[in-house]
């Protein structure tokens, strides 16, 4: 199965709905709701299988399922992305595959980096940042020793990364036609 085969007419419509759906309601709300994403997966499976038989779209659902969870849970783990931009990307990887949800999740990575670091540099939280993440990779190579804090608890502020993901997808999207 090609990444071209996935993208019947209606699929791509249809997934920018969502992820513009997911990026408004977590701009709004600093959340993706359950019934959005799990919604889409449900959604997913029946229209893969349509397309593509019950072996082929079974398989293409799952494994872009799975390659979008897979990309963003170590995200996740260390706390660095919430549960909803798990479940979108998951969504995501339903709908469109494993190629193309790769290709996403490295747009959406650059896209949200660079954002990160323009948040940062705007809050002026650049030097705490780096501080904090400099304490992060220590402890990470000292396993039981404990990170001192900087002086400031400030933060840059948490980012709605539903809106790097929208980014990220139409960006592949229309790369892609």
């Amino acid at each position: 199965m090609s990444a071209t085969a996935t993208l019947s007419p209606f699929i791509g419509p249809i997934v920018i709905a969502i992820v513009l759906t997911a990026a408004a309601i977590d701009l709004h709300r600093r959340r993706i709701p359950n019934w959005l994403t799990f919604g889409a997966w449900v959604v997913a499976l029946p229209v893969q299988v349509a397309m593509h038989g019950v072996p082929g779209g079974a398989s293409a659902w799952a494994l872009g399922w799975l390659t979008g969870f897979g990309v963003i849970l170590p995200f996740y783990l260390m706390r660095g992305m919430a549960a909803g931009d798990v479940k979108l990307m998951t969504a995501v990887g339903a709908w469109l595959g494993t190629g193309m949800v790769l290709k996403i999740a490295l747009a959406t990575f650059v896209i949200g980096g660079v954002w990160a670091l323009i948040q940062i540099f705007i809050t002026g939280q650049a030097r705490a940042t780096l501080f904090r993440v400099g304490h992060m990779l220590f402890a990470a190579v000292l396993p039981g020793s404990r990170p001192v804090q900087p002086d400031t608890e400030a933060s840059a502020g948490t980012m709605p990364y539903g809106v790097a993901i929208a980014a990220g997808t139409l960006a592949m999207l229309f790369a892609s036609t």
